[in-house]
């Protein structure tokens, strides 16, 4: 039974070019499936997050994370009462417009599409699944349900209006405005609680996966996490329980405990909100003016602390940011490339360009194509286009495999 400010499949708005429902499947599940088997969800399995593919095999990627972020939502949804199969869809969806290298890789191409409207990896996301996977007969992208849709354009909330985070000031990411102008998103308001909880189940997965990546990565270790809240005392518990314990383990149990206590706080505190606004419907919480799911006040100040050691610790680490310059310049470099020259894209994309009326429509289409590369197949056609092998070349101390 799902609760009365849940998504309910049988009230979805629909989708954009109508389809024949499904005698068994909902809408919701159809989009999370379809989300698995596109062509952008399987490349997630060669895009990192902080550390470049051939670093070393146990780093997560974008894929694995997007699965542990659908595995929180679903824990979350299922005991607010929620649609488990949307916020499953939404989580799975978030990252798609990743580029290749992680947010070193957006940065780069952030700052050439600057004269082109700029580049938003959720705005990407968007393109992705409206436009860019085409494998269907009848339609461009995924077609997905407008809730999905809104999921994936605010799951970190409003993108316009007075709510709207600062980060979204100036003119909408063309890719959104496109969407939107296509199919009306609401952007002043809040998602669904579906999409909040997938945006707090990201937070979630970040947070306890960049502890475990930057360990193993050897850019601090155990003792710099005891003097950290949360982690410390996380660590004391399992050393009080199990002395002398295997080092391995000895982490492993530490960071299930700094897990679960994030999501325990974020139910807790959605319990007792929703409790309070006693919410009748979905658009109850999308008019609601702020976060339904979020974490508690205290809960909040001590990951900003562990944030702050990470960002100083692992994602401007001396040898992290030798590879961020590195990366950057594979990425500057092929955009300028293929934007001198589209013929070398693929045959298959010879049509996009053909379709471009100008300067800006043709660096939009670059842009899809860099976004959607992998790590290596970027390093592969950097050094097949630019020559030399740029970064595969590059061991530094803190990747060993």
């Amino acid at each position: 039974m799902l609760a009365p400010f849940a998504c309910q499949p049988d009230a979805s708005k629909g989708r954009l070019f109508e389809e024949r429902m499904s005698s068994f499947r909902s809408p919701y599940q159809r989009d999370r499936d379809r989300i698995i088997h596109s062509s952008a969800f399987r490349r997630l399995k060669h895009k990192t997050q902080v550390f470049v593919e051939h670093e070393g095999d146990y780093y997560r990627t974008r894929l694995t994370h997007s699965i542990e972020v659908a595995q929180v939502a679903r824990t979350i949804s299922g005991v607010l009462g929620l649609n488990t199969d949307l916020a499953e869809c939404i989580a799975l969806a978030h990252d798609l417009g990743h580029t290749p290298f992680g947010h070193t890789g957006e940065d780069a191409l952030g700052a050439l599409m600057a004269p082109y409207g700029g580049f938003d990896h959720n705005a990407q996301a968007l393109r992705i699944v409206t436009r860019l996977e085409r494998h269907y007969a009848d339609f461009d992208g995924l077609n997905l349900t407008w809730e999905s849709l809104e999921g994936i354009a605010k799951h970190n909330g409003p993108v316009t209006g007075p709510n709207a985070d600062e980060k979204h000031a100036g003119p909408l990411p063309y890719a959104l405005a496109e969407v939107n102008a296509q199919w009306d998103l609401h952007l002043h308001t809040h998602a669904s609680a579906e999409a909040q909880v997938a945006a707090i189940a990201d937070d979630v997965a970040y947070s306890h996966h960049d502890l475990h990546d930057g360990l193993r990565s050897r850019l601090f270790d155990e003792a710099d996490l005891m003097e950290l809240p949360v982690t410390g005392p996380a660590f004391a518990e399992v050393d009080a329980i199990y002395p002398g314990l295997d080092p391995m383990r000895r982490r492993h149990e530490a960071l299930r405990r700094v897990f679960g206590r994030m999501v325990e706080d974020v139910i807790a505190v959605a319990q007792g909100r929703l409790e309070a606004a006693q919410p009748q419907s979905v658009d109850d919480i999308r008019m609601m003016g702020t976060t339904i799911i979020r974490f508690s006040k205290p809960l909040y100040q001590e990951l900003k602390a562990i944030r702050s050691f990470l960002f100083q610790r692992m994602y401007r680490a001396p040898s992290v940011m030798e590879v961020r310059a590195l990366v950057t310049q594979v990425v500057q470099d092929l955009f300028a490339a293929y934007l001198a020259d589209p013929g070398l894209l693929p045959a298959e994309w010879e049509h996009a360009v053909q379709a471009c009326s100008d300067q800006t429509e043709l660096a939009r289409t670059v842009a899809d194509y860099v976004a959607g590369m992998t790590d290596r197949f970027a390093i592969q056609e950097h050094g097949r286009l630019c020559g030399g092998a740029l970064v595969e070349t590059h061991t530094g101390p803190a990747f060993p495999s």
